[in-house]
C-alpha cells in the first residue's frame, strides 16, 4: 500500500478487542493454562450453530484467533491498512455495519457449503471442526478496497506494484486454488476466506438501498424527538419549527 494510515476510532478499538481476546483466551486460557473448549466455544462450529443453535458464534469467532501469532498480527494488519481508509470513506457507522455483515456473512456462506459437501460426502469433518479468525471480515475489506480504490497502485507481496482491482483477482484466485487442491481438509479455511469476498460482493451490490434504509429509520427516529415550537403563542401567525 502506498502509505501506512492513520489508525481510525472503530478499527482501533478492533485491533484492541482482538488482541486482547487473543492474549486472554486464546494465549493465556487455551495455551498455556490448557482451558478445554475455548475454540468449539467461540470459535465457529457449523454443527453446534445449525443443530445447537450457538447462534453467537457467526459473532464471536472473528474474535478468536488460533494461537499461531502470525494469524492475528497479519489479520491486525491487514485491518489497519485496509479498514482505516474504508472508516474514513464510509463513516464509522457504515463501516461497522459491513465489517460485521462480512464476517456473518462468510460464516453462514460456509455452514451452508459444508452442508451440501456433507450431504454428497458424508464427511462430518468439517461440520464439528471449528473456524476461528477475523478472514472472513478481512477479505470483505480486501474486495471493497479493490471495488472503490480500483485504481490504486498496491504491492503484492510487499515487491509487485498492481491495481487494487487486480490485487483482489488474484487473491480470490489463489484461495479458490487452495480450495479446489486442498479441499476442505486444509488447516487455512479458503472458504471462509471465499464466503467473505462473497459476502462483500452481496452487501455492496445492494449497499445503496442498504444504507437508504438505514438513513430512512434514523430520519423517523429523529422526527419522533421533534417538539412543534411557536415563537409567539399569542399569535397564531408566530413562526413554527421543529426542533
Amino acid at each position: 500500500f502506498q502509505s501506512v494510515m492513520p489508525l481510525t476510532h472503530i478499527v482501533k478499538r478492533l485491533i484492541i478487542i482482538n488482541l486482547a481476546v487473543w492474549v486472554g483466551l486464546v494465549l493465556i486460557l487455551q495455551n498455556f493454562l490448557s482451558a478445554p473448549y475455548i475454540f468449539d466455544w467461540f470459535g465457529f462450529v457449523p454443527a453446534h450453530f445449525f443443530k445447537e443453535f450457538w447462534i453467537w458464534q457467526p459473532v464471536t469467532y472473528m474474535f478468536v484467533h488460533s494461537t499461531n501469532v502470525f494469524h492475528v498480527l497479519f489479520n491486525m494488519l491487514l485491518l489497519w491498512w485496509l479498514g482505516s481508509e474504508l472508516e474514513l470513506y464510509w463513516g464509522r457507522r457504515y463501516f461497522l455495519i459491513y465489517y460485521f455483515l462480512c464476517g456473518t456473512g462468510a460464516a453462514i456462506l460456509y455452514l451452508f457449503c459444508v452442508l451440501i459437501y456433507y450431504a454428497f460426502s458424508g464427511n462430518i469433518a468439517p461440520l464439528t471442526t471449528p473456524v476461528v479468525g477475523a478472514s472472513g471480515a478481512i477479505f470483505g475489506l480486501i474486495y471493497a478496497y479493490g471495488l472503490i480504490f480500483g485504481e490504486r497502485v498496491v504491492y503484492f507481496l510487499m515487491m509487485f506494484p498492481m491495481k487494487a482491482r487486480y490485487f483482489v483477482m488474484i487473491i480470490g484466485g489463489i484461495e479458490l486454488m487452495n480450495l479446489l487442491s486442498q479441499g476442505l481438509s486444509n488447516q487455512v479455511a479458503n472458504l471462509a476466506h471465499l464466503g467473505g469476498l462473497v459476502s462483500g460482493f452481496i452487501i455492496l451490490r445492494f449497499w445503496p438501498r442498504i444504507k437508504d434504509l438505514l438513513q430512512r429509520r434514523q430520519t423517523r427516529a429523529h422526527g419522533r424527538k421533534l417538539k412543534l415550537v411557536v415563537d409567539n403563542e399569542s399569535s397564531s401567525k408566530g413562526p413554527r419549527y421543529w426542533h
